[in-house]
């Protein structure tokens, strides 16, 4: 079957998306000395900071940081590679009775999400754990809800998004893919 790859947001429509988060993320959180953006390797990380530079650029508050690598914490590390790629976790800052808000690009079955947690709560115990995504595509498979969602995209089990970062891949874009076959790595 031929795949359709349909475009779900450009530069402009990411921007606006992680500009909205940004506000709300300071809008639910009043005290931004207590907030640690944490993103989720791999394209969680320039999204977070792109949402602490946004923070930072509209209420003059630089709010902590940290990268996340969930791969020894997914409940399907035996399916993945034979040797899985580890990009390592750096969170310099203490994580108790703070607010963290992981950050990623997809949000799915909530597998992933349920993993960051886990990481975070081996760091240290937050007060709270809050969610922000650039793309809720739906069907998840454990109890898990967006606090902050860049867009909205149902999809079919045959689908995939694939999300761009400047940082990473050079542009700053999220596709459709329809009827795909991908790698695991951009199934999102």
């Amino acid at each position: 079957m031929a795949e359709q790859s349909v475009l779900i947001m450009d530069a402009q429509h990411m921007d606006r998306a992680l500009t909205r988060i940004a506000h709300e993320i300071i809008e639910r959180n009043p005290h931004l000395e207590d907030v640690v953006l944490v993103g989720i390797h791999r394209r969680g990380v320039p999204l977070a900071q792109t949402l602490a530079d946004k923070i930072e650029q509209y209420e003059h508050v630089r709010v902590d940081m940290g990268m996340l690598d969930i791969t020894f914490y997914r409940d399907d590390l035996s399916l993945l590679a034979e040797l899985p790629i580890v990009k390592g976790s750096s969170i310099q800052v203490p994580l108790h009775g703070r607010t963290v808000i992981l950050v990623d690009d997809v949000l799915y079955t909530g597998r992933t999400v349920r993993a960051a947690m886990d990481a975070v709560i081996d760091f240290d115990r937050p007060r709270a754990i809050q969610l922000a995504v650039l793309v809720d595509r739906g069907h998840r498979e454990l109890p898990i809800k967006a606090d902050y969602v860049g867009k909205n995209v149902p999809t079919s089990y045959r689908e995939t998004i694939q999300v761009h970062v400047q940082q990473i891949d050079g542009d700053n874009i999220v596709w459709l893919h329809k009827d795909s076959v991908h790698s695991e790595e951009s199934r999102a």
